[in-house]
């Protein structure tokens, strides 16, 4: 073919033909030393979460013995999704997979559908051959990602809270309702006061903490998981304890994730819910948290119906539901293993009349069968 002259020729750098093994997608078990790229891959992923981490895995492993069974998605040698997962198998109530224990967030992360649809059906296929009842995981969000013959279940039993943090304190407090601003300067002129440290104030946050879940019906968990969370996440986790004078009024042990604050594990003393505790409690770990850069606050998850929910949506903060979803491989239903089951109603009646004494020693024998 003749070119014309008025049309110059460009010369185009040749492109490298893809390899087969950089299309190929491979879905492969979670291992130790995959554990940096793991991380890596969870903090740049929009969709990722404190409770992907492989540190929150290494945790209940060491604490509960739970078998991981997680699993990465790759392509050309990169991660491109991950599935944290773990084995729970319990007399009283079945075996499960799920993603993850004693977390609120987890299930697949990632943008692909060809890497989403790869995980489930890996899943799918661990828990036919570990003969689980199901498969529980935790999502954030919902989305249209499926996997064919991978037939999920969800349940819209949990809400979660988020509010963005004003790094101007006056700005931050006028960004909630009139009645909780009134709890906050309760707090003040009680003459609270808050502290932040580490190890050295888990046994004052521990039994806050245990009387509050036992005053709730709520078996505890044991002083070892938190004690493993805060040697495991040195730089991102902290106790704030609030007190009156010498005395303890509450305590709040908190994760912290790229810009977000998230209070996980707390509660406060009943003889002072008139001094607007709980209220001080949180506000002083987002003033606290703002001063240090971070601009999320995560009120974490509750159920809902229940009053701690309605506390939290006293906050008028953003409200998000939270679609956890159930593959069922033995079990004909899905789960329901909350304390709204009307089936646990004498059970949590007998345990709020307990010995605070009596539950922390029974508690953590129950709940490593109810993570």
């Amino acid at each position: 073919m003749t070119i014309p002259h008025h049309k110059a020729l460009v010369n185009v750098p040749s492109i490298p033909p893809i390899s087969d093994e950089q299309c190929v997608l491979s879905v492969k078990p979670y291992t130790a030393a995959e554990a940096d790229r793991w991380d890596a891959f969870v903090r740049n992923s929009p969709g990722g979460t404190f409770c992907h981490l492989s540190g929150w895995l290494r945790v209940v492993a060491r604490v509960w013995g739970y078998p991981l069974q997680a699993l990465l998605a790759e392509r050309g040698g990169q991660i491109v999704g991950v599935l944290p997962l773990a084995l729970v198998q319990s007399c009283w109530f079945g075996a499960r997979l799920i993603s993850t224990p004693n977390a609120v967030y987890g299930g697949v992360l990632t943008d692909e559908a060809a890497a989403n649809a790869a995980l489930l059906t890996a899943a799918r296929q661990l828990a036919y051959e570990r003969s689980v009842d199901f498969l529980e995981l935790r999502d954030v969000s919902s989305h249209n990602f499926s996997a064919q013959g991978v037939e999920l279940h969800q349940q819209d039993l949990y809400v979660t809270f988020t509010h963005a943090l004003e790094a101007d304190p006056e700005a931050l407090l006028r960004s909630f309702p009139r009645d909780i601003r009134r709890m906050i300067r309760q707090g003040e002129k009680h003459g609270l006061t808050s502290e932040i440290g580490g190890l050295e104030l888990l046994d004052e946050f521990y039994d806050v903490y245990a009387a509050s879940v036992r005053n709730l019906g709520t078996p505890v968990f044991p002083k070892r998981l938190f004690a493993e969370f805060l040697r495991e996440f040195p730089d991102a986790s902290d106790i704030l304890v609030v007190r009156q004078g010498r005395q303890t009024a509450g305590a709040v042990l908190s994760f912290y994730f790229r810009d977000t604050v998230l209070p996980y594990y707390g509660g406060a003393y009943p003889a002072f819910y008139r001094a607007g505790v709980s209220n001080f409690m949180y506000w002083e770990l987002m003033r606290r948290a703002a001063a240090r850069g971070f601009t999320r606050f995560d009120f974490g998850r509750s159920k809902r119906g229940t009053g701690a929910c309605e506390f939290k949506r006293g906050w008028r903060m953003t409200e998000q539901p939270l679609p956890y979803k159930f593959l069922l491989v033995r079990a004909q239903s899905m789960p329901e293993l909350n304390p709204l089951n009307p089936k646990f109603k004498l059970f949590i009646a007998t345990w709020k009349r307990l010995p605070l004494s009596l539950t922390k020693w029974i508690g953590p024998q129950i709940v490593k069968h109810l993570p």
